[in-house]
């Protein structure tokens, strides 16, 4: 299998935002762009490498648990116009072009 590029659209349900943030700098790099929305954060970020969507969403929620294991995420990975969802490690469906 060959390195993709994709982006990522996602919500966080946590009680430590500050943590889940550095959590998500570390896990996903500098392009992150996280918003406080309510009980939580939205995430957005694009020119994630890797080679699929499950793995680097298990790597993502996997960085949050470390931090609030009571933490939920919603997640939805994009590459080539095709879209993968994700709640917590529960693939949801996958769509596009």
């Amino acid at each position: 299998m060959s390195l993709r590029t994709f982006a990522l659209s996602a919500t966080i349900t946590t009680a430590d935002p500050s943590g889940v943030r550095a959590a998500l700098s570390d896990a996903l790099g500098r392009g992150v762009v996280v918003r406080a929305d309510g009980e939580g954060l939205t995430v957005e970020a694009s020119g994630i490498v890797g080679v699929e969507a499950r793995e680097l969403n298990r790597r993502l929620f996997s960085a949050v648990l470390s931090v609030d294991d009571a933490a939920r995420l919603h997640a939805q990975w994009t590459v080539d116009g095709v879209y993968e969802r994700f709640r917590g490690y529960v693939y949801l469906k996958g769509q596009g072009r």
